[in-house]
């Protein structure tokens, strides 16, 4: 199949299947005598797995140990568990720094009754008050990790 039925497949666009050949995520593809890529199921099930990773928020480098995990079936599956036990901890840590940020805009947004005009907006205030260092420490929250 050509790029474009594989990105069909898989719900994935064309651009990403390039993205994902050019990391070294999925092998590349064999090549016709025009020279256009030719896809095989194969890299149908492993575009989807990546996918899949991707989906639960894992890095290139997460999918890159998993991928290689997975091409070596006879080894013990402990180290994806232990990947996956420490992507469990990441996400974990993120939903306490999402609560955290949640409950600092319902903070922001409690400062203002509403009724009143702009100018005299308590969110607003709010947020001209705590600008500065102590907001650019708390940072904003990274949908990425190392």
């Amino acid at each position: 199949m050509k790029i474009g039925e594989l990105a069909g497949q898989t719900g994935c666009p064309v651009q990403t299947v390039r993205f994902y050949e050019a990391e070294g995520l999925l092998q590349p593809p064999e090549r016709s005598a025009n020279n256009y890529r030719i896809y095989g199921q194969t890299h149908v099930d492993r575009l989807s797995f990546i996918l899949r990773c991707r989906s639960l928020d894992m890095t290139h480098d997460e999918i890159r140990v998993l991928l290689r995990l997975q091409d070596d079936p006879t080894k013990p599956c402990d180290e994806v568990n232990e990947l996956l036990d420490n992507h469990a901890r990441h996400v974990d840590a993120r939903i306490s720094e999402l609560t955290a940020l949640k409950q600092q805009i319902q903070d922001i947004r409690d400062a203002c009754a509403g009724g009143t005009c702009i100018g005299e907006c308590g969110a607003l205030d709010s947020l001209r008050r705590n600008t500065g260092a102590s907001a650019a420490k708390r940072g904003h929250i990274k949908g990425v990790h190392q």
